[in-house]
């Protein structure tokens, strides 16, 4: 797994990656947004380590630039901006995660571990020379979920053991938070799913104030459905949640 830190403060970006490193993590430390976008774009990262006072670029940036450029790793925000104000807009641009600082190595590592377990496998050139050696992957794993619902056939399909959802032979792209609910919703298919239970089980049971991240979430995978021509609708129950169910034949 690689991991790379995004932190202007060498007497912070030192033992992050004294620790990181210790845990058997291949990590990269960058001081900036920009060197940071590059080196994502260029592939092989798995998860970011993002402060957002950045000397070149605010921090939130960094982190919608890279959502808008398709990463699907995991973004954990290190930052000492630790109103819940702050926390909302980091998760609504994309974040996974929001750790304030000052906080224990042994907490950051607790939630790479767990953000590392969420995230999709990665994929890129990088992996390609490992790739070439093996036999090709089937379309689609032998634990798929047929989609039982009228118009679905077996078309939609989520893994949850890996993490993978596909439309026919064509994978989804999604972030750990947008697989969760998904996932969650396709687990009770065609009933409503309440936000309260969306958040306490995607996000934290103890979470409180907006929940505009969910919104911002449901949305962005709604629009990842539509694109990908799914045939189920992820439906809003106005005041209540959500409903994921199969979209009409003729949709």
């Amino acid at each position: 797994m690689r991991l790379l830190i995004v932190e202007d403060d060498d007497a912070i970006a030192a033992p992050l990656l004294r620790a990181v490193q210790r845990e058997g993590y291949d990590v990269v430390r960058v001081a900036a947004g920009r060197p940071a976008i590059d080196l994502v774009a260029a592939g092989g990262v798995d998860l970011l380590l993002l402060d957002l006072g950045l000397p070149d670029m605010d921090g939130l940036d960094v982190c919608r630039q890279l959502r808008a450029d398709g990463f699907v790793g995991g973004i954990l925000i290190l930052t000492a901006r630790a109103g819940e104000l702050d926390r909302v807009v980091g998760l609504d641009v994309g974040a996974d995660d929001y750790l304030a600082k000052p906080f224990s190595l042994s907490e950051l590592l607790a939630r790479v571990r767990a953000l590392l377990r969420r995230s999709p496998p990665r994929t890129g050139a990088d992996d390609a020379p490992e790739a070439s050696d093996r036999a090709p992957a089937p379309p689609a794993p032998t634990a798929a979920v047929p989609d039982p619902s009228p118009g679905g056939g077996d078309r939609f399909r989520v893994d949850r053991s890996a993490r993978r959802a596909w439309v026919g032979d064509t994978e989804l792209t999604l972030t750990a938070k947008e697989f969760d609910v998904l996932a969650l919703l396709d687990d009770h298919r065609g009933a409503v799913v309440t936000r309260e239970d969306l958040m306490a089980r995607v996000w934290d049971e103890n979470w409180f104030g907006s929940t505009k991240t969910l919104d911002t979430t449901v949305g962005r995978l709604r629009q990842k459905l539509q694109d990908g021509s799914a045939p189920i609708r992820l439906d809003t129950v106005r005041g209540v949640g959500f409903r994921l169910e199969g979209a009409a034949p003729d949709a």
